[in-house]
């Protein structure tokens, strides 16, 4: 049994504030945004099943009960109660939050006061770019109030993240666009943009990463799988090798989020790159039983100071439970593992094991011991 510190949960999001049926509940176990199959529920997918494995017991029911019960004991509790317990259940000291997904979700504040923990915010640069552009309306208006805004962000949040992933892909020329192509990439978006549009241009999204780099926060980066519009064998962390060279030395800690399945290839960069580090987030959450499988092929190459704890928990509090218990389990069983074949010394598990869990996250973000 490990004995690990409070977790650094150094990637997630807010979670939903109403009460959820199944109609409701069951979108969150997954990232399609189409139903289950006829006469199924999502409930009926690892993450499903890891729901009513891990999470009945914390609202005072049984492990395993059947969905529609724990969903009746979530409402008979109330949402604010279910999130607390839940929360405060998942072993997260400290929370490390995205706030660019729209809906009526909990910031970092509400986050930590219901968890019991503290937080943290990372600001995403395309959300960020987007509400700049709605209010500005010429070009050397967006471009002055973009980087105004990015300067200031830097000055409160722990972190940028990009999700250029989604929007392009990740396969971007490398080196900061020049001056002139920023102008006209931001003209031509403008004149074609209705408010709300969302930010695909390339030179923009490199001119956002740049700007990000520019002030040396960690960037976090989204690689691998994700909801369908994203184009997986374009989210492969292996696209980003050139941008990686290009940033290299100049302070900026580049963090590659999830990477599922491309999970070696984020642990090759990790390995030969020593400003890159990577984590398996959300992945743990949907493989489920199969956790354990995937950390395990993590860890073969990722150098131990280079990988981090998330659950990239979003809408429910369970995905938090989840996401934390997964990952614990499935560490400790591998280094029992490595421990009773010699491979590993006891003492070394705990420590590598207390790194991953907290220790590294605190390093790269500088926060302070205990918040």
């Amino acid at each position: 049994m490990l004995d690990l510190p409070p977790l650094v949960d150094h990637h997630c999001h807010g979670v939903v504030r109403g009460d959820l049926g199944l109609g409701s509940f069951e979108p969150y176990l997954t990232e399609s945004n189409a139903p289950a199959a006829p006469g199924t529920t999502f409930f009926d997918t690892q993450t499903g099943f890891a729901v009513r494995r891990l999470c009945p017991p914390l609202l005072g029911l049984d492990a395993h009960c059947p969905s529609a019960h724990y969903l009746a004991r979530r409402r008979e509790l109330g949402a604010y109660e279910s999130c607390r317990r839940l929360l405060r259940g998942a072993g997260i000291g400290t929370f490390l939050v995205d706030t660019g997904l729209p809906g009526d979700l909990t910031g970092p504040g509400e986050l930590a006061s219901a968890a019991g923990g503290t937080a943290h915010e990372i600001v995403r640069l395309e959300s960020l770019a987007e509400q700049v552009a709605d209010t500005s309306g010429t070009v050397e208006g967006l471009l002055a109030n973009l980087g105004e805004a990015v300067h200031s962000a830097a000055a409160t949040a722990i972190a940028f993240k990009s999700v250029a992933a989604y929007r392009h892909g990740l396969a971007l020329a490398p080196e900061p666009p020049g001056p002139g192509e920023v102008r006209y990439a931001a003209g031509r978006w403008l004149a074609g943009r209705e408010s709300g549009g969302r930010l695909t241009d390339p030179v923009l999204l490199r001119h956002l990463l740049w700007s990000a780099v520019a002030t040396g926060l960690p960037l976090q980066l989204h690689t691998g799988f994700g909801d369908p519009d994203l184009r997986l064998d374009q989210a492969d962390p292996a696209l980003l090798t050139e941008f990686v060279r290009a940033t290299a030395g100049l302070g900026t800690e580049l963090v590659l989020l999830h990477g599922y399945p491309y999970h070696r290839q984020a642990a090759y960069l990790a390995n030969v790159f020593p400003h890159v580090h990577t984590d398996v987030g959300l992945a743990l959450t949907h493989t489920g039983a199969r956790a354990s499988a995937v950390l395990a092929e993590f860890l073969e190459l990722a150098p131990f100071g280079k990988v981090l704890f998330s659950t990239d928990a979003y809408g429910l509090p369970e995905l938090y439970v989840l996401g934390a218990r997964l990952f614990t389990h499935a560490l400790g069983r591998l280094l029992d593992e490595w421990v009773a074949e010699g491979a590993w010394s006891a003492a070394d598990a705990e420590r590598v094991a207390s790194m991953i869990a907290a220790g590294n996250a605190r390093r790269i973000y500088r926060l302070p011991d205990g918040g």
